[in-house]
């Protein structure tokens, strides 16, 4: 009976890891992107602060990313609020007019520029839309605190307009009638769409990160692949139903044999009853012996 007890519960943990396996594969499948956007804006941010050498102001670093970021490109420039509601700005793939300052207002600024390169599918996608660029973007960052609580600032742009500019080539393999579209990836997660204006140029109104982009999808493709999600989801959740079930149903039986077990070894430590069936059941009987006559006066005449 332990033997019997032991398997069951050794097969109650593996039945378990192989349904959270399962429905781990289904939300994998669902996931817009595989790896973390904001990990990589806040890695670039503070390897560009400590690889910074010189801190002259108004002039553009390039900042060489590890191995592992191969492909990827990034640049650092550090501004001054007054100076830069003067002029703006105009660096990389970015025009940022002048009028523009930082909010929450501070004194120094750094704008942090990237171009994730053929990298960029893997932290970015827009459903049923292929890149035609890289995504590139710039985030700006408070240069007046402590190196260690250097935080995100916005730029108000008070109304004017940032213009991104995509090299011509780019698009040069796909045809004149395709309509493309500018997307904007806002730092809080929401995607921006907008038409794109004369020679690949871009019109935004913040920062953020920014990519042209066509349809991938006809309408009945689209509809079929959103139809076999629903099948595999269907499955899946079939599949894990059953599982609960099992694994319920197992658990019971597993309660249910120690509890008997428990009464069995408690059995053991008392007296010993023969059992007698009525029925279908089987009871315990103690044997009965009979009472001896014993005379109350034990004195024969």
């Amino acid at each position: 009976m332990g033997s019997n007890n032991n398997n069951i519960c050794h097969v109650i943990p593996l039945m378990s890891w192989l349904l959270l396996l399962l429905l781990s594969l289904n939300i994998a499948r669902g996931s817009s992107h595989t790896l973390d956007r904001d990990s990589l804006d806040s890695f670039i941010h503070n390897y560009a602060i400590k690889n910074m050498s010189k801190r002259y102001t108004g002039k553009l670093y390039d900042i060489p990313l590890p191995t592992n970021f191969s492909g990827m490109e990034s640049s650092i420039v550090r501004l001054r609020s007054a100076s830069f509601w003067r002029r703006g700005a105009n660096f990389s793939f970015f025009k940022i007019p002048h009028g523009v300052l930082p909010w929450p207002f501070v004194k120094r600024f750094d704008i942090i520029y990237e171009n994730l390169g053929n990298l960029s599918s893997k932290y970015y996608d827009v459903t049923n839309y292929t890149f035609v660029t890289p995504v590139i973007g710039f985030l700006a960052y408070d240069a007046t605190r402590s190196r260690e609580n250097f935080g995100m600032v916005e730029l108000n742009t008070m109304e004017n307009h940032i213009l991104i500019h995509f090299p011509q080539d780019y698009n040069n393999n796909y045809k004149k009638n395709v309509t493309m579209k500018c997307v904007r990836f806002v730092t809080n997660g929401a995607i921006e769409f907008s038409n794109v204006t004369m020679n690949n140029t871009c019109i935004s109104r913040g920062q953020g990160h920014f990519a042209i982009v066509v349809p991938s999808l006809k309408p009945e493709e689209t509809k079929g692949g959103k139809w076999k999600w629903w099948v595999i989801g269907f499955g899946v959740g079939i599949v894990g139903l059953i599982l609960l079930i099992v694994i319920g149903t197992l658990i019971c039986k597993c309660v249910m044999l120690k509890k008997r077990g428990n009464m069995e070894r408690q059995s053991e430590k008392s007296e010993a009853l023969d059992a007698v069936w009525v029925g279908n059941s089987r009871m315990p009987s103690a044997s009965g012996i009979r009472t001896q006559p014993v005379l109350e006066n034990s004195y024969v005449p």
